[in-house]
């Protein structure tokens, strides 16, 4: 079976839909040897995290077109890619409210920093990973992952590969402080 990060065209579901959307997913496909481990919802996405053959991928995604129609998948492979190009697709992520992935591009970039940047790149992984939870309506962990994600950045400042770092550690801050969870862009 092979990985996906299925991204269906969200035109009305918010996060609090992410678990009827999962078991919805699950009745639909039902029969189709589809693992459907997670759903999450973003501005722009209902995202499913699945696992398949490969072959049967279109019939999957016909399965799931009532729910939404497809506006992209993504075979979730181990990227090796150069430290730079890899900060720039997980900025691109971020941006674009695909936090789980941009939480694993950074990863990749985590493994190959030394010391202060070491706990900056995990302070942005923890920002993303907090995201992912709150697309799945998991606001008091968000919350919780954001507060940790605040005491990596904490040692940071300026900017870091065009990320203003003050301006994430504030946004941050002010949704702890707020409790009130809302999307941004890095």
């Amino acid at each position: 079976m092979d990985r996906f990060m299925l991204h269906l065209k969200n035109t009305r579901f918010v996060p609090e839909d992410s678990g009827h959307l999962l078991a919805k997913a699950r009745q639909v496909c039902s029969g189709t040897n589809t693992i459907i481990r997670d759903s999450r919802v973003s501005s722009k996405y209902v995202e499913f995290d699945v696992s398949i053959d490969k072959s049967k991928l279109d019939d999957l995604v016909s399965h799931l077109n009532p729910i939404a129609p497809l506006d992209h998948a993504k075979h979730v492979v181990e990227e090796h890619m150069e430290k730079e190009d890899a900060i720039k697709l997980g900025i691109s992520y971020f941006n674009d409210e695909r936090f789980w992935e941009c939480h694993e591009v950074l990863e990749g970039v985590w493994k190959k920093c030394y010391e202060g940047e070491r706990d900056l790149v995990q302070g942005i992984i923890l920002v993303a990973a907090a995201l992912v939870h709150y697309q799945k309506f998991e606001n008091n962990i968000c919350l919780s992952v954001l507060g940790r994600g605040l005491d990596k950045l904490a040692k940071s400042s300026g900017m870091y590969h065009g990320i203003d770092i003050d301006a994430l550690r504030n946004k941050v801050q002010m949704i702890i402080n707020s409790g009130k969870i809302s999307r941004f862009t890095i």
